[in-house]
């Protein structure tokens, strides 16, 4: 019997598939990772019977990155990553191990069967598991087709086992332009993102971005907000008047009449025809004609439209809207939620989508009136030749999806409603009026045939007063004539809408990058997200721009990178070479580069302006080691002190705050050490700024605190109050925070493991001795005569943390509250308990292990 291995994009794709494909009869277990499930089957493949094994990756499962030296930022000039550094293909997330997993499942398949996403980047996913497991499955006879490609647009019964009749192959050069697009954007951004960063941040002190990134679409997309921000300041407002009338056909009503001369800018011209119309008494009717006018339906529902829609109605931003509609699309509620298509396939079941639909409150009526009268087709749109146009797949409620995930739902449902729905008619009647020379006009709407609005109620013809029976030649009394001066006024700032329709006019970006980019000019402080989600460019933001249309507009202009669009399409079409096309356009961005370095003091003049160096900003903290003269910290992101005497700027960890450490000093470079903490339900740590960005010991590396300095002698470093190895991750060891009297604690130097222990005590110190048990270090604990509660009134005890009894009830383990995801440490998911090695760098090789330690650990920590 063949073995099927079958692979899709995310774990609960995966199940929801082979839930189809085994009608239900599925045996599950959780794979090595322990992210990923293996549901397994008997079934028929290709006429013969085979057992399979449903799983998935989580997205991507190779990285693109820089070889070795090239990740370093002072290592290497930024202008060698066009073409001499090396890049290379790593796991994209080291933890999940997903290479083994593939290599393990696949193991001694015979055909392997790949369900991942029908777009561009599924396909090079395709690829990224294909080079996974292909070495470990079973060898083909020469002819024995192995590799099959599942190609669906929803997760409905039919649509999965339609794709499982009809296996085709994985697109080769569709995964090339991804390669291409992944190559280009890491070593443009990377040289340009790492230039710019260090050259002004060393520069400038409050410019409040860690990142001062490029990238070749995210770059574009500030351009257009910082375009519509410069025509808000060099907007010059006019003043206009505009003549307006009111006439009385019945005694009770008014109506409000157009001029049609709509408005004029001259204050004495206005005058003199006010002054003409005034002498009239009667406005005379000229004509009156009727005309039955229609407002199309929408086109069927793609992925831009979706994303403007919830940005302008629902309030929803991007990257938020796409992640709700991709958890509606595994959850099997909508089809392919990634699609360029406004046009249904001929072939496309549009009524058994519908009869879904007959049975929510909401439009139930509007929908069996459909099915009973006939739909009508939809419009004929834009085939992409991608997916179908987004379509509910199945009914829902509100109380199923909740919150955002119906608003979203909602709207997807009653577009797909209204796109087989009938045009909305209305009758329009036009009654132009003279009053003296002037001619006025009134125009009022009768809906006939509401059409596709039932359903989008916000689309419908507004409700307006019945119009007067009126002929030619009838006079009606003027009520009032007036002149109104009013002024023209400023466009406002880009929605997230209008950017996402410029994003797709000017082909920056595709359906499933464009929130991204937003997402990143927004993180990257360039613009803000004010009311009404319209984008506001920051000063930083504004003079980018300014900097890049001084030194090379194509920069920041759309061309460019809608040129190198096409390229990748053609790529994807197989016509032109990828090689070649890599090549070609690395080479225009180098010379771009080169021109940019050379011309950097025109951007340098505009952020002079906008912004303080560095010897002008902050606070003196701490003093140097060199000068001894104090040095300054500069809290704007990215936090770090400077010395203004040596020019010497030095790097701090982020996200927490920052003071002296009681004027004690490194023994090494004479740098006063400052405390970092991240609050007090936190971790808190020495460190020497020197020591953080230069590691004095071989085996330390930037970024390390006292918390991880192997100083053999040094009172505050990992040699003098390490405690034992962390509970949880595999790397790290409890330190004792000495600052957290009375509250002590030890927080590891790794993850955002916290030990809360012996609270009140009056000193807590770590013994030079180890526990015979775990060979963790013993701690000498003093607590006050009238707070201890030490056995027997004692003040004093020294004993293992993990296991004195003595001690058991005064510890208790936390995780620490982090300020920011970003933080060095881990997330503190739990990877097994410690193996109870030595704190001290240079102790046992092969530490026994603990003959009771499990057991202490469950006593005190669960």
């Amino acid at each position: 019997m063949k073995t099927v291995l079958m692979v899709a994009e995310k774990p609960s794709l995966a199940q929801s598939i082979a839930k189809i494909l085994s009608r239900g009869s599925m045996s599950s277990r959780k794979g090595l990772n322990g992210a990923c499930s293996v549901h397994e089957y008997t079934g028929s493949f290709m006429g013969q019977s085979a057992h399979f094994k449903m799983t998935s990756v989580c997205g991507h499962v190779m990285t693109l990155d820089f070889i070795g030296k090239y990740n370093s930022w002072d290592k290497v000039d930024p202008a060698e990553l066009f073409s001499k550094a090396p890049t290379e293909k790593k796991e994209a997330n080291p933890k999940l191990t997903m290479v083994k997993f593939l290599q393990v499942e696949g193991r001694g398949c015979d055909c392997i069967v790949l369900w991942l996403d029908c777009d561009k980047e599924g396909e090079n996913i395709c690829f990224e598991v294909l080079d996974a497991v292909l070495p470990v499955m079973n060898k083909p006879r020469s002819t024995e087709r192995t590799i099959y490609r599942a190609k669906f647009s929803s997760i409905t019964d039919t649509d999965i086992c339609n794709a499982m009749n009809h296996l085709g192959e994985p697109n080769r050069n569709e995964a090339l332009s991804v390669d291409a697009r992944q190559e280009l954007d890491l070593r443009i951004g990377c040289a340009f993102t790492r230039f710019q960063t260090k050259y002004f941040q060393g520069k400038y002190g409050n410019l409040d971005s860690s990142l001062i990134s490029f990238g070749p679409c995210q770059t574009p997309t500030l351009g257009f907000c910082v375009e519509r921000h410069d025509k808000i300041q060099s907007f010059k407002p006019e003043t206009y008047w505009v003549l307006q009338a009111k006439v009385n056909p019945e005694k009770e009503s008014s109506l409000t009449l157009d001029w049609d001369r709509v408005r004029v800018f001259d204050r004495e011209i206005a005058q003199l025809f006010l002054n003409i119309t005034k002498m009239a008494k009667e406005a005379k009717v000229e004509s009156v004609s009727k005309k039955e006018k229609v407002k199309q339906r929408p086109l069927a529902l793609n992925t831009v439209e979706m994303l403007r829609v919830a940005s302008a109605a629902l309030g929803m931003g991007p990257q938020h809207a796409m992640q709700i509609a991709e958890r509606l699309y595994t959850q099997g509620y909508i089809s392919y939620p990634r699609t360029e298509t406004t046009h249904y396939p001929e072939n496309f079941d549009l009524k058994g989508c519908l009869r879904q639909q007959a049975n929510n409150p909401y439009w139930a009526e509007t929908v069996k009136a459909l099915l009973s009268e006939g739909i009508n087709r939809p419009r004929k749109g834009h085939d992409a030749g991608d997916h179908p146009p987004i379509t509910p797949m199945r009914a829902a409620t509100e109380a199923e999806l909740g919150g955002d995930g119906w608003r979203l739902y909602e709207y997807i449902t009653r577009h797909f409603i209204a796109t087989v729905s009938a045009d909305c008619k209305y009758l329009q009647t036009t009654i132009s009026f003279s009053i003296g020379p002037e001619r006025f006009t009134y125009i009022g709407k009768v809906v006939t045939s509401p059409g596709f609005t039932e359903v989008m109620p916000w689309h419908s013809i507004p409700l307006e007063e019945s119009l007067p029976h009126c002929e030619k030649g009838d006079l009606f009394p003027v009520g009032e004539i007036k002149l109104l001066e009013k002024q023209t006024s400023p466009p406002d700032y880009l929605t997230e809408a209008e950017l996402i329709t410029l994003m797709e006019k000017h082909g920056i970006g595709t359906d499933a990058s464009i929130p991204v980019h937003i997402n990143n000019i927004c993180q990257r402080n360039y613009v803000t997200v004010e009311s009404g989600r319209r984008l506001k460019p920051t000063n930083l933001g504004i003079v980018l721009v300014h900097g890049y249309y001084k030194i090379d507009a194509e920069l920041v202009l759309p061309t460019i990178r809608s040129a190198v669009e096409k390229q990748l399409n053609l790529i994807a079409l197989g016509k032109v070479n990828y090689h070649q096309v890599l090549e070609h356009t690395l080479d225009i961005f180098k010379r771009k580069f080169h021109y940019f370095v050379d011309s950097i003091a025109g951007m340098d003049e505009l952020m002079e302006v906008s912004f303080s160096p560095l010897a002008a900003t902050g606070k003196p903290l701490s003093r140097c080691g060199k000068c001894h003269r104090f040095m300054k910290y500069i809290q704007a992101k990215p936090s770090r002190l400077h010395c203004s005497h040596c020019d010497d700027t030095y790097s701090l960890p982020q996200n927490g705050t920052i003071k002296l450490y009681k004027e004690l000093r490194c023994p090494l470079d004479d740098f006063e050490l400052v405390l970092w903490s991240s609050g007090s339900r936190g971790k808190s740590y020495p460190l020497c700024p020197y020591c953080y960005n230069h590691p004095p010991f071989r085996d330390m590396k930037k970024g390390m605190g006292c918390n991880e300095c192997t100083h053999p002698t040094c009172q505050h470093s990992l040699s003098m109050l390490g405690i034992g190895q962390c509970v949880e991750c595999e790397n790290g060891v409890l330190v004792l925070d000495s600052t957290s009297g009375p509250k002590w604690k030890m927080a590891c130097n790794k993850c955002n493991v916290i030990v809360h222990f012996f609270e009140n005590a009056h000193k807590v110190r770590v013994s030079p001795e180890t526990c015979d048990l775990c060979d963790a270090a013993l701690v000498d604990v003093d607590f006050n005569k009238a707070k201890s509660p030490l056995p027997g009134d004692e003040t004093q005890h020294s004993g293992c943390v993990f296991c004195d009894p003595v001690f058991q009830d005064l510890v208790e383990l936390k995780h620490a509250a982090m300020r920011h995801p970003m933080h060095r440490g881990g997330q503190g998911k739990r990877q097994g308990r410690g193996r109870g090695k030595g704190r001290r760098p240079g102790g046992r090789l092969n530490p026994k292990k603990p003959k009771d330690k499990m057991a202490a650990l469950a006593a005190y920590f669960v």
